[in-house]
């Protein structure tokens, strides 16, 4: 089969199989990977380095006298002192091969063929030059690179030496892993250096096509066997220039390796058009689900709404197709939920305005009490701070009218560790990050460090966090029962206790909804994304829409089983892209 008909036969295969990962670690952004058409343009690289992407053409000169001619061409620079001899450990033998060759093509190595570490020497300290650092060295097959204006003085020494034409590839990890390398080319005056961080071949000019050997180095093959000859540390593994330079290299016949590097060439423009035309149709299709589902927050009655939901139902198994747009259908079922739109209203239910009576009344009697400090009080809320038009019943408030009191945490210096049973710990702030309270996130308290049992936590506490990334500041979690003692919270962590006539897993759904998000990235401060801040009084300044008591207690039930439905949606979505992903592969590995 044709690898242009293997591609359109599996088209569907291409273009659907995809992967759900986040950006970095496990509260960034998550990000739809084209996995189909990775594994395409890997498919396409080791087809063409084990001679299957084009046909063999019986009047090209064998590679064997090619070999021979590249042989006298390095013997003679030898002699003429232009270049070293260099060791090498000679013919590959039939136990070193790693699949059978076309007939023409022959097994060989980098050291026979090229010069291996070369310098470039007799440069002018004045002459102007290129530098190229690793972050100016692409992932792509063609090898592409940027590189800055230097003076030959400056870099000569420290670096890594090359020329137009050299073959690099990039040896520390993760660059190696990634498919860092090159075929370098305009560089200034022809020449440059550039990272310490990368093994450099060059070819005798006009015996072999360097790009054909970058495949070589690109195809997953090589990459594959590289990772597990990598030496050194983790985080500073890297592949040895022995490696490099003697790992059997399949070489075609000058004319075919021309031919291959123009068809990959051909191929993978092919895979450029598939992928824009993925990534549109995944814009395109989570930009429908966002307006369709904008039309049942901004619905003017529960008629319109129920109108509105109609017409989405009737293709919901076509809109909610990836996790991206069932994540939105879980932030519009938040939505609805905090502006009184999912469960419907009750005229026999109490007022919202006489449960923040009620409360204030509490929290007056346990002030004179003195089980509890007076709190500050905050400005009234503007008529620009109320976000919607509220319905019968419930009422504005802000968080510091709801919580009968609110204290931080503190930081000593723990253990890096998590505390053995039965000893003190403080917990981190990933204790409280990911919308379920973990108690194992914590590091333990020195024995010479007395615990301050006051900031212990404990059930049906309101954690959250003052400080983390932009996404995740302010994200709370309720304390279930059950949950261990002798944990303190960190001074990153702070604590609301709530009347007990209040749903605390409501006030936990509206700090979860856009428009408290939308409030923390207003107020939050941070020089970066990395780490954002929020202090106890902007928390306490959070404006809530408040139902009614029954009525909290509806919602939040209505909104647990919504998300249970959407997170069986989530599991069939990946049982579905597991399937397809295993298929990709299957067809990948017939096809090699």
């Amino acid at each position: 089969m044709s690898v242009e008909r293997l591609i359109t036969d599996n088209i569907d295969v291409w273009t659907s199989t995809v992967k759900t990962k986040s950006a970095s670690g496990r509260g960034s952004s998550k990000k739809i990977e084209l996995y189909g058409i990775k594994k395409l343009r890997e498919l396409i690289l080791e087809l063409a380095v084990r001679g299957k992407l084009v046909p063999q053409d019986p009047t090209d000169e064998p590679a064997s006298v090619l070999l021979e001619r590249i042989a006298e061409e390095k013997a003679l620079l030898v002699k003429e002192k232009k270049i070293k001899k260099q060791k090498s450990l000679g013919k590959v033998n039939d136990n070193e091969a790693l699949f059978e060759l076309p007939k023409g093509w022959e097994w060989t190595r980098l050291s026979e063929i090229t010069e291996i570490g070369p310098r470039n020497n007799d440069i002018a300290d004045e002459l102007e030059v290129s530098f190229v650092p690793m972050p100016m060295i692409s992932k792509s097959y063609k090898g592409e690179h940027d590189s800055e204006v230097r003076i030959w003085r400056d870099i000569k020494k420290g670096y890594t030496h090359f020329r137009d034409g050299d073959i690099a590839l990039a040896k520390i990890t993760p660059c190696f892993e990634n498919s860092k390398a090159a075929v370098f080319s305009n560089l200034k005056n022809g020449i440059g250096t550039g990272t310490t961080e990368l093994h450099i071949a060059r070819p005798i000019v006009e015996t072999l096509n360097p790009l054909f050997i970058l495949l070589y180095l690109k195809a997953p093959i090589f990459l594959k066997v590289g990772e597990t000859k990598m030496t050194g540390s983790a985080g500073q593994k890297r592949v040895p220039k022995d490696f490099f330079a003697e790992n059997p290299l399949p070489f075609a016949p000058l004319e075919e390796q021309n031919r291959i590097v123009a068809k990959v060439d051909e191929l993978m423009s092919l895979c450029d058009q598939l992928e824009q035309q993925t990534e549109t149709s995944i814009e395109t299709h989570q930009t429908l689900v966002e307006v369709l589902l904008n039309t049942l927050t901004s619905s003017a009655d529960a008629q319109e709404l129920m109108q509105n939901w109609q017409r989405i139902s009737k293709h919901f198994d076509a809109l909610f197709t990836t996790e991206k747009s069932i994540d939105t259908l879980k932030q519009t079922i938040l939505q609805l939920a905090v502006m009184g739109k999912l469960v419907p209203q009750n005229s026999k239910d109490e007022p919202a305005a006489k449960l923040l009576e009620r409360i204030a009344e509490e929290k007056a009697q346990l002030i004179k009490d003195k089980k509890i400090k007076k709190q500050k009080g905050l400005p009234e809320i503007t008529e620009d701070e109320k976000l919607f038009d509220l319905p019968s019943g419930w009422e504005w408030c802000r968080i510091v009218d709801l919580s009968l009191n609110s204290e931080s945490g503190w930081s000593p210096k723990c253990l890096d560790t998590p505390r053995e049973t039965g000893k003190w710990g403080v917990l981190k702030v990933s204790a409280v990050t990911w919308g379920v309270y973990n108690p194992n996130e914590n590091k333990e308290l020195p024995t010479t460090l007395e615990p301050r049992e006051q900031i212990e936590v404990k059930v049906g506490d309101f954690l959250i966090s003052r400080a983390n990334t932009a996404e995740l500041v302010a994200k709370a979690v309720i304390v279930p029962p059950n949950s261990p003692e002798k944990l303190m919270m960190s001074d990153k962590i702070i604590r609301f206790r709530f009347s007990e006539m209040l749903e605390v897993n409501y006030i936990n759904l509206f700090n979860n909804s856009g428009f408290a998000r939308d409030y923390y990235a207003e107020v939050a401060g941070g020089t970066s994304s990395s780490m954002k801040n929020v202090s106890r009084v902007q928390i306490n300044n959070l404006v809530v829409a408040l139902p009614p008591q029954e009525e909290q207690d509806k919602i939040v039930c209505k909104v647990n089983t919504f998300f249970n439905i959407c997170d069986q949606l989530k599991a069939r979505l990946k049982e579905s892209q597991t399937t397809q992903l295993h298929l990709t592969d299957a067809i990948v590995e017939q096809a090699v």
